[in-house]
């Protein structure tokens, strides 16, 4: 039996303050990364500064997140263009990690 080699995918996980929504959105679409698995609330605080976004009365900001696995060429268009919306709006809060796919189903 031949064995298809699979292109290299890569992995990002994405967490960003909800003011980022349709922006992600509309670079996943504009990239045409069609597969991802989204978590709409989540909280956390930045690694350096930045403000905690915990949903709560004193910090009322929330993050959503998102997990994607697509082509290596999609996922380091959907990192630059990522590093670019936060450049835009640092204070907003926005982080991407990237990592190699070994196998997928």
């Amino acid at each position: 039996m031949m064995v298809k080699k699979q292109k290299e995918m890569k992995a990002l996980f994405l967490s960003y303050n909800q003011a980022h929504t349709d922006s992600v959105q509309a670079l996943l679409d504009k990239l045409e990364v069609r597969g991802f698995t989204k978590w709409p609330l989540t909280q956390g605080r930045g690694s350096v500064n930045g403000e905690p976004h915990y949903g709560s009365h004193a910090w009322p900001s929330m993050n959503t997140s998102l997990f994607v696995v697509t082509e290596e060429d999609k996922a380091r268009k959907l990192l630059d263009a990522l590093r670019k919306l936060d450049g835009e709006a640092p204070e907003q809060g926005l982080k991407a990690y990237m990592w190699s796919v070994e196998e997928a189903l």
